[in-house]
């Protein structure tokens, strides 16, 4: 088996990680910590767009093993489920955990216990689920995690809708970006997520994860150990404008860029509501968009997956 190093353990070992911890909580004092910026005082509990005050709210933790292959292996991918989350979109498929909050406040210490007992399990990695709002808690656990013998890579497993700022905080931490890359157009962004400037957000944030841990690089044994892979969703009628966010990845991040273009779209929360998501793909639209990816020249295309952030 490949023995891994995390990219965490240089900035521990250097004593580089308390700072990092430092300045993310700094942040939290007049919240810009993503793009909402709704500047309130998290340190005091008071709360925001993500509805997370100080302390990070978790819905649930275990072995996964409907994540994308590299991820998943023969011992599945110790997948953390974060409540809440900076988005909201309105057909989410966890909509219990996003929306409604299903979860309990935890300290920094609960979260380490999990992340230890997940690598105990064999988990290959551990994967944070919606991470974006609650990045100097997870900081503040990982800390307490290698103290303890913590030692396997982190994944980032976010909406793409994340802060360069912070994201750069995270650099040398995380070693595995998985970010969706969900609309193009800003009409479909702005309904569906209450989020006009998501592609600009999400073209900038994809662009520094990609600077910071490169094409994905996965082991002899099939294990993904560091690099970005990028998940779509195929939604209905359209909408997703899935050539154009091909396009993009293969000029603009690495026709190499390992991407999951995914066909388990369903109506979840609000979406039977609106007529233009009110449904499940059909298959034609599922082969359009695969298709739409190979004529962008990516090579690396994962389609085969059937779950999404399910716990």
């Amino acid at each position: 088996m490949t023995t891994i190093t995390p990219l965490y353990r240089k900035l521990y070992h250097d004593g580089a990680l308390n700072d990092r911890l430092n300045q993310a909580l700094g942040l939290l004092k007049k919240c810009e910590l993503c793009p909402r910026e709704c500047n309130v005082d998290r340190l005091s509990g008071e709360t925001g767009f993500c509805h997370t005050g100080r302390k990070a709210r978790i819905a649930g933790f275990h072995a996964h093993y409907g994540e994308e292959a590299p991820l998943v292996g023969r011992h599945g991918s110790g997948t953390i489920f974060i409540s809440h989350c900076n988005l909201l979109c309105t057909f989410c498929q966890n909509f219990e955990i996003s929306h409604l909050g299903e979860g309990r406040e935890i300290e920094p210490e609960n979260l380490a216990v999990m992340m230890l007992k997940l690598q105990e399990a064999g988990c290959h990695n551990i994967n944070f689920v919606t991470p974006t709002h609650i990045v100097p808690q997870i900081i503040e656990g990982l800390l307490i995690a290698i103290e303890h013998g913590f030692n396997i890579p982190l994944v980032y497993n976010s909406g793409g809708y994340d802060k360069v700022e912070t994201l750069k905080l995270l650099d040398g931490i995380i070693d595995i970006y998985m970010p969706d890359f969900k609309f193009w157009d800003s009409k479909w962004s702005a309904e569906f997520c209450n989020a006009e400037d998501y592609k600009d957000v999400a073209v900038e944030a994809i662009k520094e994860m990609h600077r910071q841990v490169g094409d994905l690089e996965i082991s002899n044994d099939g294990i993904a150990t560091k690099g970005l892979l990028v998940r779509h969703l195929v939604m209905p009628n359209g909408i997703a404008d899935t050539e154009k966010i091909m396009t993009f990845l293969a000029t603009e991040i690495s026709p190499h860029t390992y991407v999951n273009v995914m066909d388990q779209y369903h109506p979840c929360g609000y979406a039977m509501e609106n007529s233009m998501i009110n449904r499940r793909i059909s298959p034609t639209e599922y082969q359009i968009a695969l298709h739409a990816a190979g004529e962008a020249g990516l090579t690396r295309l994962d389609s085969h997956i059937r779950a999404l952030r399910m716990p």
